[in-house]
């Protein structure tokens, strides 16, 4: 895995990038090969190119470059991950995740701190909006920690006295449950991910990991990432610190 790092999101999750296909050259080489030419390095003419594709919805030469990685995020970030893959329709996107039928590694949930619960939003059935009150979110908080105790008690006694798996799991509080999978797609398909979960009114979770995902993929492929992502969302992104 070397050359590739790991952006540690939330309490307990990651994103790491364990595998590239391509580079911004490969985008330029695979749009002009219409004309049988093949570049072995990247120029000012080449960026310019790039620009163009991005500009004018030429898509196809970023989906000659593939990204896989491995993300460790709730069950409710997952979700909404998910629905985007397979809205896109532009190509088969790959996705593999561990499954409580077959692993029984000790269950691990995402727990919001006190000043991070937040308030419903006043003009939108979803989304939220500022944090509650500390001791509203104390409260909560310590009322979560104590409905995952009792599930994991309950889960594990049911594995004990021979319960399979796959109903044991039926005990634990599945949106906060963390979930290991596997994500590859093309540059394209990843940016349209990208494109919809770092907006403001993208839930704030799938925003950080979003986030991770965008930092691991510019690294790889800098020009193509600037003019495939939205500006502003970028703009809005500049002085993040991701830790890897």
């Amino acid at each position: 895995m070397e050359g590739f790092r790991r952006i540690d999101v939330l309490d307990h999750g990651y994103v790491i990038l364990h595998d590239v296909i391509g580079s911004d050259l490969t985008v330029v080489n695979a749009a002009r090969v219409s004309y049988n030419k093949r570049k072995e390095v990247l120029d000012e003419k080449d960026v310019r190119l790039i620009q163009f594709l991005a500009r004018e919805g030429h898509t196809s030469p970023f989906r000659h470059c593939v990204l896989q990685f491995e993300v460790y995020a709730p069950l409710m970030v997952a979700r909404q991950w998910w629905k985007y893959v397979v809205g896109s329709d532009h190509i088969m996107d790959a996705w593999n995740e561990s499954s409580r039928r077959y692993v029984t590694e000790e269950p691990v949930f995402y727990v919001p701190k006190v000043r991070e619960w937040r308030e419903a939003p006043e003009n939108s059935k979803q989304g939220s909006g500022a944090p509650v009150s500390s001791p509203v979110g104390a409260w909560y908080t310590l009322q979560l920690f104590k409905l995952i105790e009792t599930a994991e008690r309950l889960y594990n006694n049911a594995l004990q006295d021979g319960i399979c798996p796959e109903q044991a799991r039926l005990f634990l509080p599945a949106y906060g449950l963390y979930v290991r999978w596997y994500w590859t797609g093309s540059l394209q398909s990843v940016c349209h991910f990208l494109n919809q979960r770092l907006g403001e009114d993208a839930q704030q979770e799938i925003q950080e990991y979003a986030k991770a995902v965008y930092q691991l993929a510019k690294e790889k492929f800098p020009i193509s990432v600037q003019e495939l992502v939205n500006k502003e969302v970028q703009e809005s992104l500049e002085g993040e610190i991701f830790v890897g």
